[in-house]
């Protein structure tokens, strides 16, 4: 039997009660209500749904109702592990998991989700590459390309990507230099003790120890998405001791905890979301995005429909709202990328160069950015050939939660 079936099953059993998980994105969008009521009779249904308050925002919900005339529209905030655990247990209270790529198997596994027909899109044809063909750094499974399809000639979708990123450390460069936080191995840096932070993702804060061991010649791990259960024991052990010794101020999982610990100075160095490091600098404070040697995470978010939903037409029309382009505006500006090259054309020119193409901000000063300011990391094209790694789901699922365990414990 494989570890696929044997994780699996575990997922099966423990669906019930889901205490060991928790702690373990085509042609221009309809805008018109009454022809894409009439055309997919939205009006009478809704749309429920879960994720992180990067993409659950009620100006997204609400600029989709009015344009898809979509009864109504509700939105519950929580992290991947809660709403994983949420959903496991058996709640009907959501349509649709907002959720990242790595997390897809919790809800395949167990037949928690149903596939959304790529064809149903109207928007998909302008999809980027990144989605649907891989590139050959790494295996399938280990890319998003791999993660996101039901099937290999690529018609259904378990998850349809509406946002992606290239993630990084938010540093204070009043007190860090570039030097020394372009590595994961500056947040386990002991001159950093106590002032420190961890993302409470077990998923996100393994790969990152695992990262900067190797740079610390500690550890050889080719995919630090996918560690061995060897290579999960001494990650963990790495961990613990960096708890035991002080090193963290917070392991945060919430976007605003971020900002305010980064912007009140209580931490100087953490892994992070660049749109957390923009708003810090909104603030007037300090505050910079690395461009570490090993290079980013990448990651993909997006809608995916929850098995028996009565709302399936709503979560199809969500998530090819997604893929319009005038949400992709309110996440790039955050400092996230859309999905969709329709974002081209509805973002203003000289916004689409700033955060699209490594291009000099013009105009006034915007939420801390200057004139002749450059995005940290560059265009997209320049962060997308510096990637480590995509989050995965690891084979080793079960003993990574165990470990975390272990950890938060310690």
């Amino acid at each position: 039997m494989d570890k696929y079936e044997l994780t699996r099953r575990s997922l099966l059993k423990r669906s019930a009660g889901m205490m060991a998980v928790a702690m373990g994105a085509g042609t221009p969008f309809l805008n018109s209500r009454a022809a894409w009521a009439q055309a997919q009779d939205l009006a009478g249904q809704q749309l429920r749904t879960i994720g992180l308050s990067v993409t659950v925002q009620e100006r997204i919900l609400a600029d989709f109702k009015a344009a898809s005339g979509v009864g109504s529209t509700s939105g519950t905030a929580a992290t991947f592990p809660d709403a994983q655990t949420k959903i496991l247990s058996g709640s009907k209270d959501y349509d649709c998991w907002e959720v990242i790529g790595e997390r897809l198997p919790a809800v395949v596994m167990t037949n928690n989700v149903e596939p959304i027909e790529a064809s149903s899109l109207k928007n998909w044809a302008n999809i980027r590459d990144t989605f649907t063909t891989p590139s050959d750094k790494w295996e399938r499974r280990a890319q998003i390309v791999g993660q996101i399809w039901a099937d290999e000639a690529q018609t259904k979708l378990y998850m349809v990507p509406a946002v992606y990123n290239y993630d990084s450390v938010g540093y204070n460069p009043d007190v860090v230099s570039a030097e020394e936080a372009n590595t994961w191995a500056c947040i386990f840096d002991s001159k950093w003790k106590g002032k420190s932070g961890l993302n409470t993702d077990p998923l996100i804060a393994f790969g990152q120890a695992v990262m900067a061991m190797n740079s610390l010649g500690l550890s050889n791990v080719a995919n630090p998405g996918n560690p061995s259960a060897a290579e999960i024991d001494e990650a963990a052990k790495f961990l613990i001791s960096k708890k035991k010794e002080g090193q963290f101020r917070a392991l945060w999982g919430d976007f605003g905890e971020l900002v305010n610990l980064l912007a009140s100075g209580e931490m100087v160095v953490s892994d992070a979301w660049q749109p957390a490091v923009m708003a810090v600098k909104a603030q007037g404070k300090a505050c910079k995005y690395a461009v570490p040697k090993e290079g980013y995470r990448g990651w993909a978010i997006g809608p995916s429909m929850i098995a028996g939903s009565p709302n399936a037409a709503a979560v199809s029309a969500y998530a090819d709202y997604w893929l319009s382009g005038a949400p992709g505006i309110t996440v790039s500006e955050q400092g996230y990328y859309s999905p969709s090259t329709n974002i081209k054309d509805v973002m203003a020119p000289e916004k689409y160069a700033f955060w699209y193409e490594g291009k000099p901000w013009v105009g006034a000063e915007e939420r801390g950015i200057k004139e002749g300011d450059l995005r940290d990391g560059g265009s997209l094209e320049e962060r997308a050939k510096n990637v480590a790694y995509w989050h995965q789901w690891p084979d080793e699922y079960d003993h990574l939660i165990q470990k975390w365990d272990e950890f938060l414990s310690a």
